[in-house]
């Protein structure tokens, strides 16, 4: 079974648009150059928070969140490798080691090796509930993890009151040679007196109106914002700063907490360029600067 976006156009892309960025624009030099590593705003986790049982954000890292909610803690798409191969180092270490907190549940997006870390899952073992699209299940049950949940577009499942529903994204999927998009992608909504909305990886699309529309009132959005350059390659998968202004205003949620940069060098903008274009773009609009949280790497915020 393949599985396909809502909207077209039906990804990933085609072998000579990979082909033409990765290697004929890099070699004519035509490609934006930018350093791997650049220093950015990065902050010590509240460690207190976290072992509390307020409701509270704390950005790892690239689209790591750890979220407390309902009293238990919820990793999205964990990464804390220092790598993710050859020439993609990470800019910024994890600021809170795995053996610092317990993990209940974790959420998974889709398996893109950026989003689904197989190093950070192995150290997180068996112990926390994995809640992943459709069609992923078995990378884990593979791993002998015996609490998997695997979920098609807006079905939710209900973890002793804490309520998590899996929602489209504008992406694809894809691991090895012959799985291209053989699992769904997509985000997530989870729901325990307050309301926090996780894209994972996606392009603008309009299905951020029906998903403000099934979910009011939704207290965070982690939207992504970076690996947008060029254009006419990554627009079709990411969204930039101006889409995730776009996505946040569909979807009509209280607060934008700004994911997806600063920490893997994946296209060609520079690493530190999307949180500055968010807040020029920003300005430019009608949201006021109190609705819009660009976290250092590794800051807490309470929701």
């Amino acid at each position: 079974m393949k599985y396909h976006n809502l909207e077209p156009p039906d990804l990933p892309p085609r072998i000579d648009a990979v082909w033409k960025w990765a290697v004929v624009d890099k070699f004519m030099g035509r490609r934006r150059q930018s350093p791997h590593h650049v220093r950015v705003p990065t902050a010590v986790p509240d460690e207190a928070l976290i072992a509390g049982t307020e409701p509270s954000l704390t950005w790892i890292g690239h689209a790591t969140w750890l979220i407390r909610l309902g009293g238990r803690t919820i990793l999205t798409d964990p990464n804390w490798s220092s790598s993710l191969g050859p020439g993609i180092s990470r800019n910024v270490e994890p600021p809170l080691p795995l053996d610092r907190f317990k993990t209940d549940i974790v959420l998974i997006s889709h398996n893109h090796r950026d989003h689904l870390d197989a190093p950070t899952v192995k150290k997180l073992g068996a112990a926390p509930i994995y809640v992943v699209p459709e069609g992923l299940g078995d990378f884990f049950r593979k791993r002998d993890f015996p609490q998997v949940i695997e979920l098609p577009w807006w079905q939710t499942v209900d973890l002793q009151g804490l309520k998590i529903t899996f929602v489209p994204a504008q992406h694809w999927s894809q691991r090895g040679l012959f799985d291209r998009n053989r699992s769904l992608w997509g985000g997530f909504v989870v729901e325990k007196e307050h309301k926090v909305y996780f894209a994972g990886d996606t392009a603008y699309f309009n299905g951020f109106q029906e998903i403000g529309r099934r979910f009011p009132a939704i207290d965070a959005a982690l939207l992504p914002i970076g690996a947008y350059d060029p254009e006419w390659f990554m627009r079709q998968q990411h969204m930039n700063p101006e889409d995730a202004l776009r996505a946040f205003l569909d979807l009509g949620a209280r607060l934008l907490c700004a994911m997806h940069w600063a920490t893997f060098k994946l296209t060609d903008e520079p690493l530190d360029e999307p949180a500055a274009l968010l807040e020029q773009e920003r300005g430019r609009g009608p949201i006021s600067i109190d609705r819009i949280w660009v976290p250092a790497v590794g800051e807490s915020r309470r929701l």
